[in-house]
């Protein structure tokens, strides 16, 4: 047993003792440049970063051969970088320079051409700018005369320089212009630095310009996942030649403004292109126009709500007491009987309900595919843009429900005219229709109802009978018209920019952005809390009123709500004109409450997607 160890290790000695001389011998630059002088001295080679490293670490075939190749008879295979550089190599090789691309030929010593006399770069972007630079002339011309070029040139090594846009060994091909994939690039690659609020600020830059750019129109498609459609960072600035506004040459100068934005607004004008591309409506330094906007919105806004949650609230809580107070009446036999409580009257006429049924379909369109806009940096709010095909078919969907807007209103505008103007008699006739009882104008009976209303609440007074219209319906009515001026004017100003865009100037849409924004939010917050509640959720009515979707009203409920209106028919002789004989259909009472019970969960689903977004904060 001995013997056969000892013979082996003789046998490995042999054959190992030569190698470590060999590799010994070869590690030593002084050994090598005797003959490969032509290639680096040993004085830089031992400076390099690899000249802690034998000639063999890199040439790994050399141990074996070294006599072979020291009498001309071997030449080392080419060396394999992968082994020391395993992460810069696997970048490279999923890279567009990768090893496998046919249209390229490049290796690791391409652009490594000094690779035995390597240093360190120590985080000077110049020396990466330069060897890019070799093949990538045009657009290293460029980028030496933009603002990122000449501060890396002059050391500000927080500058943009090649490697931060496009990566060192990982560069990703960024595709035909125009496609998703080159648009997302040419706006990501300028976010990881420009949305650095403290590098920005370190540097004197604009510190918010992503931010603006995320709550623009441009901004929030790109967050939804669809940059391809809008705007992106260089379509505006260029990718290489930035330049200060200042410039003569630059995208952005005041004389190339037009012909910039002309690039997506074919007809674009000089008073278009005033448009605050990075307008931040809470700088009233720089943006008072925005700025006061966003205050008489906001406030708008805040009062609105306060007052009809306030509302709610106090009539929710009495509307409890109510149902009690009857529950004991009843318990004690004290209910009072109306003959006939259950025969039918009609409130609403088929217009009236074909126009509610026109102004839910409408108001469900612009909500679903507005909303996701509005909190576009919410994941559901990606999924719902995914549902429907894209933001594109999305804008369509919207400008349907646009459309319908404007069909329902002039229908309202053309019934308003036709109530005040036809048969008149005398021009006092006029006024009395305006302000009387059957008309949705408001009038001072409105004051006394809101005052014996808040008197109810607070357990202070009776409950108060109404006429025809009750003050929030007519509140309701009115918002109609404010809200087609706000969010109707501003919309079609955004439709139709290019046209608004010849006359007024670009910052209009700044305006037109904040109203039509803000407007909608309380649009929606007001028609899912206020309007559900008032029409649908009061404990009286829970879970829902069905009148406007068959026009129907019992006697009971005619009396006791609108008491006043009852009496002022039965003096007039004209009840029997809206008695119905017999109620609707069944049929058709299933479809039109299956319709309405889905408009409403409909809206309470958005408005918790409403609520979620801004605990979440994350909306723009």
């Amino acid at each position: 047993m001995r013997k056969i160890l000892f013979f082996s290790a003789l046998l490995l000695s042999l054959v190992w003792i030569p190698q470590v001389f060999a590799a010994n011998v070869a590690a030593s630059p002084e050994t090598c440049l005797e003959c490969h002088e032509d290639i680096v001295s040993a004085e830089d080679f031992t400076a390099s970063v690899h000249g802690a490293n034998g000639c063999s670490a890199c040439h790994t075939d050399l141990v074996a051969n070294l006599e072979a190749h020291m009498d001309g008879e071997f030449m080392p295979a080419e060396v394999a970088c992968v082994r020391c550089h395993k992460a810069e190599c696997g970048e490279f090789n999923n890279s567009v320079h990768s090893f496998d691309n046919p249209n390229v030929n490049f290796k690791c010593y391409t652009c490594h051409t000094d690779i035995h006399s390597h240093k360190a770069w120590n985080g000077d972007k110049r020396i990466a700018t330069k060897k890019c630079a070799e093949c990538h002339e045009d657009a290293h011309n460029e980028y030496h005369e933009s603002i990122h070029g000449k501060a890396i040139q002059a050391g500000n090594m927080d500058s943009a320089a090649c490697l931060d846009c496009h990566g060192l060994h990982s560069i990703k091909p960024i595709g035909k212009r125009g496609t998703k994939e080159a648009q997302a690039f040419h706006t990501d690659a300028c976010q990881k630095c420009h949305g650095d609020h403290e590098l920005m600020e370190k540097n004197g830059v604009y510190p918010i310009a992503v931010d603006t750019y995320l709550q623009s129109y441009h901004g929030k498609n790109y967050l939804l996942g669809f940059p391809e459609k809008v705007a992106g960072c260089t379509d505006c600035h260029t990718a290489h030649y930035i330049l200060p506004n200042e410039d003569p040459r630059s995208s952005l100068n005041p004389d190339n403004l037009v012909k910039t934005c002309a690039k997506c607004h074919e007809n674009s004008s000089e008073q278009f292109a005033k448009f605050y591309a990075h307008g931040k409506m809470t700088d009233r330094e720089n943006y008072p126009i925005l700025y006061y906007t966003y205050i008489s919105m906001t406030t708008l806004l805040v009062s609105t709500f306060a007052v009809f949650w306030i509302h709610t609230l106090l009539w929710m809580f009495r509307g409890f007491a109510e149902n009690r107070e009857k529950k004991k009446a009843l318990i004690k036999g004290a209910h009072h009987e109306i003959k006939d409580a259950h025969k039918i009257y009609r409130r609403f006429t088929r217009v009236h309900i074909f126009m509610h049924l026109l102004v839910i379909t409408s108001f469900l369109l612009l909500s679903l595919t507005g909303i996701p806009l509005k909190f576009a940096g919410q994941p559901w709010a990606h999924w719902m843009m995914d549902f429907y095909g894209g933001a594109a078919n999305a804008g369509y969907l919207h400008r349907v429900g646009a459309v319908i807007t404007f069909v329902y209103f002039a229908m309202a505008l053309f019934m308003s005219a036709r109530f005040l103007f036809k048969g008149l008699q005398y021009p006092a006739e006029f006024f009395e229709r305006l302000f009387g009882p059957e008309s949705l104008c408001p009038n001072l009976r409105d004051i006394q109802d809101v005052t014996a209303m808040v008197r109810w609440f607070l357990f202070l007074g009776p409950k108060p009978s109404f006429d025809r219209w009750t003050y929030w319906e007519k509140f309701d009515f009115i918002a109609v018209f404010w809200g087609m001026f706000a969010i109707g004017g501003s919309g079609l100003m955004l439709w139709f920019p290019e046209f608004f865009g010849a006359a007024l100037p670009g910052w209009v849409f700044n305006v037109a952005t904040i109203i039509h924004s803000d407007e909608a939010l309380l649009a929606t917050g007001f028609i899912f809390t206020v309007h559900f509640f008032n029409t649908h959720g009061r404990p009286e009515k829970f879970p829902m009123d069905f009148v406007i979707f068959n026009g129907e009203l019992p006697k009971e409920e005619f009396i006791e709500e609108r008491g006043d209106q009852w009496k002022r028919y039965e003096e007039a002789g004209i009840l029997e004109q809206y008695e119905k004989e017999k109620p609707s259909g069944v049929v058709y009472d299933f479809f039109i409450k299956g319709f309405g019970f889905m408009a409403l969960l409909t809206g309470l689903a958005l408005l918790g997607l409403m609520i979620y977004a801004f605990m979440t904060g994350g909306g723009h």
